[in-house]
């Protein structure tokens, strides 16, 4: 049985279309979002600045992600184990398991995240305008809008794994 998306209006979408949303080293342009899919799965092309640190080692309690390398190499940490992946490497980080990543290069890189179920792509759009300011985030809202994603983080990660992976955060 073939299963097609009814929502797709337009089956081709460029990356052109999509608004980035910076967050410190990595943007995030969301490609495909779950209202679109039925809410199965979401695709965000996560372009990063080099060396750029992604994500604090986090987890989520809800989806699960796989990290498709379309340009540079990039680190994973997780589980307390570490890889590299080069374009065409596809790396699954399963929902519960604390993890990170990086631009491991000297250049922009580019990963293509599908997340499934679909909903966390519109973290990327709230949490934005709450790093896009002049001083230190309102801890406050923050705070809430992990709790509303099921996203757990670990702030005090960020000093030791740009010092372990010689990368920069924010």
């Amino acid at each position: 049985m073939v299963t097609t998306f009814p929502s797709l209006e337009h089956p081709v979408m460029g990356s052109g279309s999509a608004t980035i949303n910076q967050l410190g080293a990595l943007g995030a342009a969301l490609l495909l979002i779950g209202e679109r899919t039925e809410g199965r799965l979401s695709l965000v092309d996560h372009p990063c600045a080099p060396r750029g640190l992604a994500a604090p080692m986090h987890r989520h309690a809800n989806e699960d992600e796989y990290a498709f390398v379309i340009e540079g190499e990039w680190g994973f940490e997780q589980g307390g184990a570490v890889v590299y992946a080069r374009p065409g490497d596809l790396v699954a980080k399963p929902r519960n398991t604390w993890h990170t990543f990086w631009n491991a290069t000297d250049r922009p890189a580019r990963i293509l995240e599908i997340i499934t179920p679909a909903g966390f792509e519109h973290y990327f759009e709230e949490i934005a305008p709450l790093l896009a300011t002049d001083g230190p985030p309102d801890e406050a809202r923050v705070a809430n809008l992990l709790d509303r994603y099921g996203l757990e983080v670990d702030w005090a990660s960020v000093p030791a794994l740009c010092e372990r992976y010689g990368v920069r955060f924010g």
